[in-house]
Order: structure tokens, then sequence, then C-alpha cells
């Protein structure tokens, strides 16, 4: 008995480092892609790359936001770095699941609730660990050619007031309508920028409106450094 338990869990062993060497493959695998085909630059301008805990927030337009501004961080950053995506579109099948989990090291959420739960929830437990998280306040991907940005959704606001001590950074990421149009498969080769911008300055008394809009303004001046 001892000698098939001991067997059992030496195939669960194998079965896990398999998945864990397969999963670091494909994640070296999609971040030189992704750079190689976007020719993906980044810019640090209002700060610089540290393994600080942070909440790396960005423009939303297409599947692989999250995958180019991860692959545009350093290695150590990276590995404390968490994307936040959507479950309705990562759960949908299991090699999804295994690439936002396995891969990413990804958290997901419900953007529809019954508004019982917190929809928040995942992110919270995720800095309440000490990891940074890459967050898209629009919600879901801007589609609209004639807006720069999508309302804010007031989640950034809540992680902000809840974690006070983690910096908020803006990070406009460029080009990604036309990198990744859609219904694309895969990204076109056009130059795509990734540029960081400085923390957001928050207080406790900083009302909700006030937050996003300064927010909101903070990455389109970033969008403006593309072309200094």
């Amino acid at each position: 008995m001892q000698s098939t338990n001991s067997s059992q869990a030496e195939t669960v062993h194998k079965a896990h480092f398999f998945t864990q060497a397969l999963a670091r493959f494909i994640a070296f695998l999609t971040r030189r892609s992704a750079r190689l085909l976007t020719g993906a630059r980044s810019l640090w301008v209002g700060c610089k790359p540290a393994t600080k805990q942070r909440i790396y927030y960005a423009n939303h337009n297409s599947h692989i936001d999250f995958i180019l501004l991860w692959s545009s961080l350093p290695t150590p950053v990276r590995r404390k770095t968490r994307p936040v995506a959507a479950s309705d579109y990562w759960q949908k099948d299991g090699f999804r699941r295994f690439l936002i989990y396995d891969t990413f090291t990804g958290v997901t959420i419900q953007r529809s609730h019954d508004g019982l739960s917190d929809p928040l929830e995942p992110i919270k437990t995720v800095l309440q660990q000490g990891d940074s998280i890459i967050f898209f306040p629009e919600g879901t991907r801007n589609l609209n050619d004639d807006a720069e940005l999508l309302p804010f959704k007031s989640g950034l606001y809540h992680l902000s007031q809840q974690f006070p001590e983690v910096e908020v950074i803006p990070v406009w990421i460029s080009n990604l309508k036309r990198v990744m149009p859609k219904g694309a498969l895969v990204p076109l080769p056009l130059l795509s920028t990734v540029i960081f911008g400085a923390p957001l300055i928050i207080t406790p008394d900083t009302n909700k409106a006030d937050f996003l809009k300064q927010a909101q303004q903070a990455l389109l001046e970033l969008k403006e450094v593309e072309f200094q």
C-alpha cells in the first residue's frame, strides 16, 4: 500500500514538474514573440523598474495588452507581477486556463456579478500577498476608434484606497489597435511602445471622481511622450 502511494505521489510530482516546465517555455516564447512581432520598446519616463509593490494600470485595446506590458518588465519585476484578466474569456477552456494561471500567473475576475460578492476580492488577495498587478480600469477592450479611453470603472480607486502603500503607475500602450485588430489571430508586425509614468499622488481624502479624472489624465499625458 505504501509503495502504491509512493508511486502515485511520484507520478503527480512528475506531472507537476512537466506542467511547470511547459508553462515556463510558453511564457518565454510568448514574451519573445510579442516583442519581436510588435517591435515593442519600453520607455520609463516617470519611474524606474523596481521590485516594490505596484499597481500598473493601462489602456485596453486588445487581448495581448497585458502580455506586452508583462513582457516589458525586467525579469525580477515580472516574477512578482500578476496580470488581472476577465474570467469569462480566460476560463472558457482548459488551454486558456493553463495560459492565464500557469504561464502568466494571472488572476481572473468576474466582469459581471450579482452585487452580493466583491468582484475585486481575488485582486485584493494578490495584493495582500505582496505581489504587484497589471490592471485595466476601462474594464473591457476599447474598440471605439473615436475614443482614446473608455470611462474608468471604480475598481482602481477602491484598490488605491485600501492599499495606500502600493504605488499606482500609469502605463500607456501605443498602437495595439493596429497591431492586434479585432478578429486577428496573430499580431501584425507594427511598432508599439509601452510607456511607464510617474506614480499617482493619492491622499486619503481624494474622492473617487477626482481620482479617476487624475488617473485618466495621467494616461493621456503619457500618450504624448511617444512623439516628443
